[in-house]
């Protein structure tokens, strides 16, 4: 389709508003006489889900077979930013091959607290991490001629009154967390749309928030799509468009579209605001025609090996006591849990996929080894113990060498929709847990599960692994692991707490009302649990391996540079063990000293390495401005206050193993206007103030030749406003002089 801006011209006020919104659930409208076509639009952020019959929103009906990859908390486990540029593209070409033209994903929230029912769907608690997976992910599909939705834009971190709480955030906790999770994936992947959020953002509903929806996301990140509504999201339609809401989403039936209609033609809405939506959203149409590819295929069983990689590297082994893994071939193995049978593999709703094929556990670990028991251990459908299959899977224990249980969250246990009340597993689950460890010590627990879970039964067996909800070939990708044909490299994208009540959002989740605070500000994840030393259950970053890694030689370019230059960071990286492995190397940044609060240190760069045994590599960071830098609300940018920087390279946020100081030189000095209550301490702290506001102060201060301990007076002084000097100085210090020392300080 070409000149598409031509043809808005050619349109009636009705037909314009018309396109608006869509044909019906998953079809944008036409306009056959214009050679305007209709395009599908449809869920997938861990795979396609094309609904054959019916239509809905929440996975009710069924979809077209495809493959079904780990969701977003497995994909952000394997820190490998090839590997999930890799899923992109299968994704792009299995909508090719449907004739879709928008994958609506990733999801790129923020994990602001582990219940949030849709957290398997988000990537991670740190935005620099999660907004690199979303951009390698949108890369890839968009590779393919296949357009993507980022989402939700924005603050959408609970299911809880989700289309109408209003998320009440301070800027700077807006802008370092929760925009930042979408500002690179928007700057550099280039998705060919947004979709908001169905909440508020500080008063404002989400998709008729101007200040997000253009002066951020189009004005000052340079976004060039159009944005869409979340399925149902629309508040006022007017309103909205003129916020920079351009599509609404699903059909309205007409009702939404006489509504634009009926404003433009009483004044109340500028004609050229409904043509310049038509336009972003008529190039995007443009693009989706134009890089339409005709009997386009994919190869299902390739799909299939490559969810089975992915799922295998982000598989996570949280603990392995006496190396009892990986297990050895022809082990005899107990495999006790509903879930190694009837797996859990994906979340539920709007991204429930329809895999092309599930890989049972229970049939692919018999490659490994044929002496194998099986018994469910508890139902699926209920919490309801089961003392007959807890006895049975006692017996089975018994007998084996290895006992694996296969537990975690059912699928009513978390769901877009609702949050989580808790962090427990079923009662069933832990049960059975505890009396399998009581009759065998080498007791393995394999999870399935789309969030933290508390873990009380952690000292009672060998070893953990975190499989999150693995997709379709996850039983496959975890038999690989246990036994060794794949050496576990993922790393926790997220914290895990030991109890609920050490999250840093507990007493604000999910609020009161119509209305939730974000009292824990910039503190969210790791960045809480570091910074006031709460000890988690995991870490974030956390992981362990069946080799080890040694770090060396940490080098910096410079020591010194300004915040206008960037810094080059490497490493030696080597791999000291027996076994080939994966190793994520983490680089946090922190600043020693801050006029604001900040973390102890945040994530600011990462790669994912391969290594043979003895191999070593260098791995190389480059680090900018904002890497140093805390978003001002003052100077409404990103500044960088000038001082020492440690880095640090760590296997997780909580263990560093080497570090290097840098200095940073600001270029930009905020202002800082003197006043009477102006307070001394703030006044010295300003390097180009402090030797003027000295001497005068030497000459003025009534506390001059004070017989007190001058450390005390100090710190008296330095907490006092200027006006003190008027107040103690006795009728020695005027207000005049006061007047004419802060004039004087402000001409510098």
């Amino acid at each position: 389709m070409q000149n598409y801006i031509d043809k808005i011209n050619e349109m009636t006020l009705e037909e314009k508003a018309s396109l608006c919104s869509g044909f019906d659930f998953w079809h944008l409208q036409e306009i056959e006489r214009l050679g305007i076509p209709s395009v599908m639009v449809t869920d997938g952020p861990h795979g396609l889900r094309k609904q054959a019959q019916g239509s809905d929103h929440l996975g009710l009906h069924n979809s077209v077979p495809a493959t079904c990859f780990p969701s977003a908390a497995g994909l952000a486990s394997t820190w490998d930013k090839e590997l999930i540029y890799q899923v992109g593209e299968a994704l792009g070409k299995e909508a090719q091959a449907e004739d879709v033209a928008v994958l609506l994903g990733p999801g790129a929230n923020i994990k602001r607290s582990p219940l949030c029912g849709r957290n398997f769907e988000y990537f991670s608690e740190d935005p620099y991490l999660s907004s690199a997976m979303a951009t390698f992910h949108i890369k890839g599909v968009q590779s393919q001629g296949v357009g993507t939705s980022l989402k939700h834009f924005a603050v959408n971190n609970q299911e809880h009154r989700r289309m109408s709480v209003d998320a009440i955030v301070d800027e700077r906790t807006l802008r370092e967390i929760y925009l930042a999770s979408f500002e690179r994936a928007v700057k550099e992947a280039e998705p060919w749309t947004v979709m908001c959020a169905y909440n508020k953002v500080n008063g404002e509903y989400a998709g008729e928030n101007k200040r997000l929806l253009t002066d951020i996301l189009r004005e000052e990140w340079g976004y060039q799509g159009y944005v869409v509504s979340d399925w149902g999201a629309v508040n006022e339609r007017v309103q909205a468009l003129e916020a920079g809401l351009d599509l609404e989403m699903p059909a309205n039936n007409g009702v939404n579209d006489r509504q634009i209609v009926t404003a433009v033609q009483e004044g109340r809405l500028a004609e050229q605001t409904l043509d310049m939506a038509l336009e972003r959203m008529l190039h995007i149409l443009d693009q989706a025609v134009s890089n339409r590819k005709e009997s386009a295929s994919y190869d299902k069983e390739r799909h299939h090996q490559l969810a089975r990689q992915v799922a295998a590297e982000a598989a996570i082994l949280l603990k392995n006591e006496g190396s009892i893994l990986p297990l050895v071939g022809n082990t005899k193995v107990a495999v006790i849990g509903n879930f190694a049978e009837e797996p859990r593999i994906q979340g539920g709703g709007s991204s429930h996929i329809n895999p092309t094929q599930v890989d049972r556990a229970i049939d692919e670990l018999q490659a490994y080894t044929s002496d194998i028991t099986y018994t469910a251990g508890y139902p699926l459908a209920t919490d309801r113990v089961d003392e007959e299959e807890v006895i049975k899977a006692q017996q089975q224990a018994q007998e084996a060498e290895v006992a694996i249980l296969f537990v975690g969250l059912p699928d009513r246990y978390e769901s877009e929709g609702y949050d989580r009340k808790h962090l427990q597993i079923p009662e069933n689950h832990r049960l059975l847990i505890e009396a399998v460890a009581e009759v065998q010590p080498n007791t393995v627990i394999v999870l399935s599960n789309g969030a933290p879970i508390e873990m009380p039964w952690l000292d009672r067996v060998k070893a953990v692994v975190e499989g999150y909800l693995g997709g379709q070939a996850s039983g496959g990708a975890i038999a690989d692991v246990l036994f060794g044909k794949t050496n576990p490299s993922g790393r926790l994208a997220e914290t895990f707490p030991a109890k609920l009540s050490d999250n840093p959002s507990f007493l604000n989740f999910p609020g009161e009302g119509d209305r939730v605070e974000y009292r824990e500000g910039i503190f969210v994840g790791y960045r809480y649990y570091d910074t006031k030393e709460v000890e988690p259950l995991f870490p974030f970053g956390y992981g362990l391996s069946y080799t080890n890694f040694s770090y060396r030689d940490l080098q910096v370019d410079v020591k010194e540079i300004t915040d206008q230059e960037s810094l080059q960071v490497s490493v030696k990286v080597k791999n000291t063990g027996a076994l080939a492995g994966k190793e994520v190397v983490q680089l946090y940044v922190k600043d020693e000293e801050s006029f604001v609060q900040r973390p102890e240190k945040e994530l600011k760069g990462f790669e994912k390495v391969c290594l043979e045994p003895n191999e070593e590599t260098t791995v190389t960071f480059m680090l900018d401005k904002r890497a140093f830098a805390y978003y001002d609300v003052e100077l409404a940018d990103w500044h960088v206050e000038t001082g020492d920087f440690q880095l640090f390279i760590g296997r997780s946020s909580q263990e560093m193993v080497l570090s290097d100081r840098i200095h940073v030189t600001s270029t930009v000095e905020r202002p800082f206007v003197v006043h009477p209550n102006t307070l001394m301490g703030d006044l010295f702290a300003q390097p180009r103030l402090a030797p003027v506001a000295k001497q005068l102060l030497v000459e003025n201060s009534p506390f001059a030749g004070s017989d007190d301990d001058n450390e005390m007076m100090e710190a008296m002084v330095q907490n006092m406003p200027l006006r003190a000097l008027v107040n103690f100085g006795g009728g020695a210090f005027t207000h005049e002089k006061l007047a004419e020392m802060i004039n004087e300080l402000n001409k510098l």
